[in-house]
């Protein structure tokens, strides 16, 4: 498994220095999801909502995602007029994206 990690230093009375390393979540799309983003016809659609899906390396710490109740996927993301709905392994650091859809009266 090939994973990142973020390297943060925090100085302690100009001596020393601690390393803190926050590891980061991998991203794994699912193929239906894939095939939906690709569906978008708007290029600057699609870029900002593959910039949205790499913030969530730091899943978590980021905007715009919400827990969901009663719905078949435990979380999603909102870019725009788009929502992303995806599953997060906490133990494993595993986010998988499921579904990319447009947001109407049948999305929930």
């Amino acid at each position: 498994m090939n994973r990142a990690y973020k390297k943060t230093s925090i100085y302690v009375d100009n001596a020393y220095t601690i390393l803190i390393i926050i590891s980061m979540n991998e991203i794994n799309w699912k193929p239906k999801a894939l095939q939906q983003i690709e569906k978008i016809k708007t290029a600057a659609v699609r870029k900002k909502i593959f910039t949205e899906i790499q913030a969530l390396a730091y899943f978590p710490n980021c905007r715009g995602v919400k827990k969901l109740a009663n719905h078949d996927y435990s979380y999603r993301l909102r870019v725009g007029d788009y929502r992303v709905f995806f599953e997060f392994d906490g133990s494993m650091y595993i986010i998988d994206i499921q579904e990319v859809k447009k947001c109407n009266e049948n999305t929930y």
